[in-house]
């Protein structure tokens, strides 16, 4: 039995990559929400996201634009961190003796979305509510200062089940996010040639961009509508039911409601998740550097 010499990464090295990544995409996420949940009544029925960035600048500033980022970087560093950072642990446990199957690594991409949607639901709703309380009536808004006073009242308001409000649109949300997996396509694209060109992309910037690109693309098409539903449930006052949200919005916006915000997703999501697994890349490589071989495994 000979040893092959790896590298443990730490637990929350991938929440830290996704907290750099967010920081610079947050705006887009702000758009997204105020596009998910501004009322037929309070706005345009089909606001665009050039239209929502424009009057939240023009009426409370371009600081603004990071209203919520308390928040933002909370539910990094807990939904993004467990996701990751469990995806990385089953991966290695699949890959023990060998290349793990891609119907593997799809599976354990979708357990650790869902782990990491029950971790960072109440930062979900945290967020959600810093950055759409701007196209609510004054006397609905919640007013939260920061994530962490937000946290307090939501649990002194709503008590413990309040920090679980959607949370089966939120994990369904999760694991649908997970299906476009970046290391899903990042395996694929090593494994395989690209057709046409006949060209095989070798380990670097240029795979993980267009990992990324491919698995951002993916994701913000099958994860719209619950991404939709989550926003409205959260936001909202009350007890409400996803079933009374869905058939209130179609009644009242038709099924266009369904994939509100798809734009500014769509455009944050293809640079956020470039930027998050590129700062993930960056992060593991400038570990192995620091902590080169941290443990040993028998192979051979």
């Amino acid at each position: 039995m000979g040893k092959s010499r790896q590298t443990s990464y730490p637990f929350w090295l991938g929440g830290v990559g996704a907290t750099m990544a967010a920081c610079c995409t947050h705006p887009l996420d702000l758009a997204k929400v105020r596009m998910q949940t501004i009322h037929p009544t309070s706005g345009p029925v089909h606001p665009s996201t050039v239209s929502i960035i424009r009057m939240t600048v023009r009426e409370t500033g371009l600081r603004s634009l990071y209203t919520g980022l308390s928040a933002s970087v909370l539910r990094q560093m807990t939904y993004s961190l467990v996701r990751l950072g469990a995806y990385e642990k089953m991966k290695a446990t699949l890959s023990k003796d060998g290349p793990a199957p891609g119907s593997h690594l799809l599976l354990a991409a979708m357990v650790s979305g869902a782990l990491g949607g029950l971790a960072g639901n109440p930062a979900d709703i945290l967020l959600v509510r810093m950055t759409s309380d701007f196209v609510r009536p004054p006397e609905e808004r919640y007013n939260y200062r920061n994530a962490l006073s937000g946290f307090m009242t939501l649990l002194r308001e709503e008590g413990m089940q309040g920090l679980f409000r959607g949370l089966g649109t939120n994990m369904t949300r999760a694991v649908l996010m997970n299906v476009g997996s970046y290391d899903l396509f990042k395996t694929l694209l090593l494994r395989n040639r690209i057709p046409l060109i006949d060209h095989q992309i070798e380990d670097g910037l240029l795979l993980h961009t267009i990992s990324s690109v491919l698995a951002g693309t993916v994701a913000t098409t099958v994860c719209a509508p619950a991404d939709v539903l989550r926003s409205r449930l959260m936001s909202a006052h009350g007890v409400t039911h996803p079933l009374q949200v869905l058939t209130t919005a179609l009644r009242e916006e038709g099924p266009r409601f369904l994939f509100k915000g798809w734009t500014p997703a769509f455009i944050r999501l293809g640079p956020n998740t470039v930027l998050m697994f590129v700062f993930f890349e960056q992060l593991k490589k400038g570990w192995r550097t620091l902590f080169p071989a941290t443990y040993l495994t028998d192979s051979g």
